[in-house]
C-alpha cells in the first residue's frame, strides 16, 4: 500500500472527530449567542413596560397639598 495512503487513513479519524468537535462547539456559541439577545430583547421591553407603568402611576395620583 502506498505510504501516503497510509498516512491519511491514520489522520482520518482525528480529523473526523476534530470536525465534529468544532460543529459542536460552534453550536454552543451560536445557542449562547441567541439566547443573549433573547434575554436583552426581553430585559429592554421589561424596561419600557416598567418605565411606562411608572409613567401612568404619576399621572394618576393627584398633585400633593391640593
Amino acid at each position: 500500500m502506498n505510504p501516503l495512503l497510509t498516512a491519511l487513513a491514520a489522520l482520518l479519524p482525528s480529523i473526523g472527530v476534530g470536525v465534529l468537535f468544532w460543529l459542536a462547539i460552534r453550536a454552543l456559541v451560536n445557542a449562547d449567542r441567541t439566547e443573549r439577545q433573547a434575554l436583552a430583547k426581553m430585559d429592554a421591553e421589561e424596561r419600557v413596560a416598567d418605565a411606562a407603568r411608572a409613567r401612568n402611576a404619576n399621572s394618576e395620583t393627584p398633585p400633593a397639598g391640593v
